[in-house]
């Protein structure tokens, strides 16, 4: 790992371990709630250069979890540099981009109502990616994308265990997955700037065994089996962490985990993972249905509160069949405290999986919100922490 120094044993364990009300019984029971954290500590000298300590507990890449929305962010990500690698004249993340249809359960789409003049682009979709983790907005870059082209690239930069081989909230069978939509770019008159015929991919993927639990509902009947995980996605906790990094600290990765983006991609996808829903104009989000903190998981939870003035987070949560994970980087613009906190808690105590009876709320949020808290008080009275009282990015929010 570039720019990494060893962490000392044990921090992370020391560190939940003084707040047992909020952790012990979580600590006590890692098998079944499937525990992994990652805390980088970050240090910068006086020209501003970044050195990361990683810490971790009970971290372990053959521990599967489902990774739910968080699969959104290699897939945001990877639309722009596929935009980059097309080097079309004209062609942008701004551009319309029309998704057609060629059977086997496809869908089109011509227009985006939750844009102001009503056009679909690679840009309005990574907002609400972003914003409110859209799972439409998710299907159409896939769908632009392409399974081959998603999971061979990740594998190329070192990602070899990521599997993202299906579509989101739509059911639909292993091999119409592997089926992609015709999709067009075209400019102002209309003109085709780009077109790609439908696909199929061949993608071989490392195959693998996993049930979870000891039954599943499907069509409201209670089936006695394990629930099978093995053709679901797959994003390993130390994966998604690392992808987190490179977009926040490119030069603090590997050359071969740096992802093919312009200064504006960065700025742009940092922009919209640390603005709150209630900020953007364009989509527009309000209450009830939305609040300041949503999908904040780290350091808020599940709370509808206002958030902190001062801080920004800028991540990508998910939640899915009792899983709940979120990679943030926590930055407060008045103390100067950032850190890095990916984590993942399974909250299936039946383990019964599409019963609805998950303990999201009772578990899994509150453990983000704690989780993130104790880092950000641990980072604040930690002396060994060199705090600056600059701001790590400048941002405009203004949408």
């Amino acid at each position: 790992m570039v720019n990494a120094q060893k962490a000392p044993p044990n921090l992370l364990q020391n560190l939940l371990a003084t707040k047992p009300a909020e952790f012990s019984s979580i600590l006590s029971n890692t098998k079944e709630n499937r525990l992994q954290v990652i805390y980088t500590a970050i240090q910068r000298n006086n020209g501003g250069k970044v050195k990361f300590i990683d810490h971790s507990y009970n971290l372990d890449a053959n521990n599967y979890f489902y990774p739910a929305s968080t699969v959104k962010l290699p897939i945001a990500i990877l639309a722009l540099q596929k935009l980059n690698e097309l080097n079309i004249k004209g062609l942008n993340k701004y551009t319309t981009m029309l998704t057609g249809s060629d059977g086997d359960a496809q869908t089109s789409v011509n227009n985006d109502p939750s844009a102001v003049d009503g056009r679909p682009t690679i840009a309005h979709y990574i907002k609400k990616i972003l914003l409110v983790s859209d799972n439409d907005a998710f299907n159409r870059l896939y769908e632009f994308l392409g399974q081959e082209y998603i999971n061979k690239t990740l594998h190329k930069m070192g990602y070899t265990k990521v599997q993202i081989i299906h579509r989101l909230n739509i059911l639909l069978t292993e091999k119409q997955n592997r089926y992609t939509n015709p999709v067009s770019f075209i400019d102002e008159n209309c003109n085709i700037l780009y077109q790609q015929a439908a696909k199929y991919s061949n993608l071989v993927y490392q195959q693998r065994d996993i049930k979870l639990g000891v039954g599943f509902y499907r069509s409201a009947q209670l089936i006695h089996e394990p629930f099978d995980f093995s053709s679901k996605n797959q994003l390993p906790l130390a994966d998604l962490h690392n992808i987190l990094k490179s977009i926040l600290f490119p030069s603090n990765v590997p050359k071969k985990q740096r992802f093919n983006l312009s200064p504006d991609d960065y700025a742009f996808l940092r922009k919209y993972m640390s603005m709150y829903p209630t900020e953007s104009k364009t989509p527009t989000y309000t209450e009830p249905d939305y609040w300041d903190t949503y999908v904040k998981f780290i350091y808020y939870g599940a709370e509808k509160i206002k958030s902190d003035s001062s801080l920004r987070i800028f991540n990508k949560p998910g939640d899915a069949y009792g899983f709940v994970i979120d990679a943030a980087y926590v930055a407060d613009y008045k103390t100067g405290v950032e850190f890095l906190v990916s984590a993942i808690i399974h909250c299936n105590s039946d383990g019964i999986y599409n019963d609805d009876k998950y303990e999201y709320n009772s578990v899994g949020f509150p453990f983000m919100k704690n989780l993130g808290r104790l880092i950000y008080q641990y980072e604040l009275t930690n002396d060994s922490v060199n705090k600056k009282q600059i701001p790590p990015f400048v941002l405009n929010y203004a949408d």
